[in-house]
């Protein structure tokens, strides 16, 4: 019998690395875009999610604009939990607190509006929006 594999695409800093540390890789593959070949993607990254279908109970996703719009044209529904817009500042911080490079922080800072606002319309997803002090481990 096949696993039914429950897709999560989930914001910078909610706590993917942190689950999948105490979850353990049975119940969980954290699928790191950053380490797929730009050249091919996303169609590689869907590859591999659809080629771990049913050997995970949770796939741990990127959530970035392609990927999601690579989700949906592929017909595989996912869960996209993301912060509320108003905690932008508890954000920036964890980015810091975990050692994130300037760069880094500074582009999510400059385009938090406009990258959560796209993952509140996006759609084919289920939406779960993380308030201030949750993580991923606490709504999953």
């Amino acid at each position: 019998m096949t696993k039914e594999t429950k897709l999560i695409s989930a914001f910078p800093g909610v706590g993917k690395s942190h689950l999948y540390k105490n979850k353990g890789n049975k119940i969980i593959l954290d699928s790191d875009s950053s380490k797929f070949d730009k050249k091919n993607f996303p169609k590689n990254y869907i590859k591999h999610i659809k080629n771990n279908m049913g050997k995970a109970d949770i796939i741990l996703i990127s959530s970035h604009d392609v990927v999601r719009d690579a989700l949906v044209t592929n017909n595989l529904y996912f869960t996209l939990v993301y912060p509320d817009k108003s905690i932008k500042d508890e954000y920036i911080q964890r980015y810091r607190d975990r050692g994130n490079k300037d760069n880094f922080v500074k582009l999510l800072e400059d385009n938090w509006d406009s990258w959560i606002s796209d993952m509140e319309n996006q759609k084919g997803a289920e939406h779960i929006k993380l308030q201030s002090g949750q993580y991923l481990s606490d709504v999953i």
